[in-house]
């Protein structure tokens, strides 16, 4: 089985989040958390440390934990990435809450397997391609803003549909926005070619993808299960 990683630093710990790379699409929010955090704090340091020191401490912690918490948010860890012609790569870090056939409600006429990855505001929003191959559909759907993990979040709610193809046969992706989840970014156009891995998208605050493989393929993970996007191998091409 030919597999190459691209090996990179590892995941860096809290202390050390300021040193990481932050994804371009924080660079705004970043920027007016910042701001919104020093006005509070000024006025903080003004008005209330005088009057209750243990409550300007305690305003002042709180502003601090939730900037970095924005700050985490938008993170982009270095990490191995898994190459492997093979494999169909998890497009991203969450849990797998869904592992079923379905009948697809675009593109496909035939059933296919989901395999859906929950995303909470905690974990990486990074998307990445499972596969290498050429973009032969992208296409945006306005909806609702359901829980990402409704079983209807699926059909019904604001998401981003792209499906690559290669020698092995297609794949469908989709973004799908949470309750939480207002923007999602798509970085692909029909007749890209792409990269295994490569960065296709960014969803902001809480969210989930779907994967749609062909019935047959053999699936690597279970449900529940933790997974890393880039990395962990979702499934095998039959």
């Amino acid at each position: 089985m030919d597999i190459a990683s691209i090996y990179l630093l590892d995941e860096l710990p809290l202390p050390k989040l300021l040193f990481m790379t932050i994804h371009r699409e924080g660079t705004a929010t970043i920027a007016l958390v910042a701001f919104v955090v020093g006005i509070l704090n000024l006025i903080n340091f003004s008005y209330l440390f005088p009057i209750s020191t243990i409550l300007g401490w305690s305003v002042f912690a709180l502003t601090i934990a939730f900037f970095l918490f924005i700050v985490s948010f938008f993170r982009m860890p270095n990490r191995a990435l898994t190459m492997d012609a093979s494999a169909i790569v998890s497009p991203a870090d969450g849990k797998v809450v869904v592992i079923e056939e379905v009948m697809p409600d675009e593109f496909y006429k035939e059933p296919r397997i989901q395999i859906s990855v929950f995303m909470s505001p905690a974990n990486v929003h990074v998307n990445r391609l499972p596969v290498a191959g050429k973009i032969i559909y992208n296409q945006y759907h306005p909806g609702k803003f359901l829980v990402a993990w409704h079983p209807k979040s699926s059909t019904d709610n604001e998401r981003w549909s792209v499906v690559v193809e290669n020698e092995k046969g297609t794949i469908l992706l989709k973004q799908i926005a949470g309750a939480l989840a207002k923007r999602i970014c798509n970085y692909t156009t029909v007749g890209q070619e792409v990269k295994q891995t490569e960065e296709y998208g960014f969803i902001k605050f809480g969210s989930r993808v779907d994967i749609l493989l062909p019935v047959g393929t053999k699936i690597n993970v279970a449900l529940n299960e933790v997974v890393k996007g880039g990395v962990t191998v979702l499934a095998s091409w039959a």
